[in-house]
């Protein structure tokens, strides 16, 4: 934790990192069955918030049980299993974040294409499936759309593409758990199409 060079210093003397660094440190260092954390990357940099991370990450290998407890749904995303989404005191969702993602899936796809023919393109598109464009980052200046698929399948799709152009991109578009968190709360769908 790299602590040696503070190591005689008061607690009071420590920046605030500093200080839920020995404060981490303290609460682990018996390796407890559970560990329970509220926002425990508050404070840090991003080289220290990723140390405590990898810290917990092992502790769990360990067999420690985490509850973690956070607004940082980046953070539920990269290290919980299950989750339990809670708004005003209510347990809006709960369950594998694997499955939660699956429950929120919309079949929608972005997709970078570049084409000759672009009224094509489009006829072949808008024929099977809602179309709307998008913008993401790319190295390419290609086309940029969002397509939703109702009863097809993502290989027909990218044989329609594959018809009228070069794919440069094609990403299912899976909701992240701070977009499923917000519409829960809003009470919308996320990644509305």
């Amino acid at each position: 934790f790299q602590i040696e060079s503070w190591w005689d210093k008061k607690l009071q003397e420590l920046s605030k990192g500093m200080a839920q660094k020995v404060q981490f440190i303290v609460t682990v260092l018996h390796q407890p069955k559970l560990l329970i954390l509220d926002e425990p990357f508050s404070g840090f940099d991003p080289v220290n918030a990723n140390l405590i991370k990898d810290e917990i990450l092992e502790l769990n290998k360990k067999g420690t049980t985490i509850i973690f407890s956070t607004h940082r749904m980046e953070s539920v995303e990269e290290m919980c299993d299950h989750i339990a989404l809670i708004n005003k005191s209510n347990k809006i969702i709960e369950g594998a974040v694997i499955d939660v993602k699956k429950q929120y899936r919309n079949n929608s796809y972005q997709v970078g294409i570049l084409s000759d023919n672009i009224e094509k393109l489009m006829y072949d598109l808008t024929l099977k499936y809602k179309v709307e464009q998008t913008n993401f980052k790319s190295l390419n200046n290609e086309l940029q759309f969002n397509i939703h698929i109702d009863k097809d399948t993502p290989n027909n799709l990218i044989q329609v593409l594959l018809n009228n152009g070069m794919i440069t991109h094609f990403t299912e578009n899976i909701p992240s758990i701070n977009d499923i968190f917000i519409s829960s709360v809003q009470g919308l769908t996320p990644n509305k199409f």
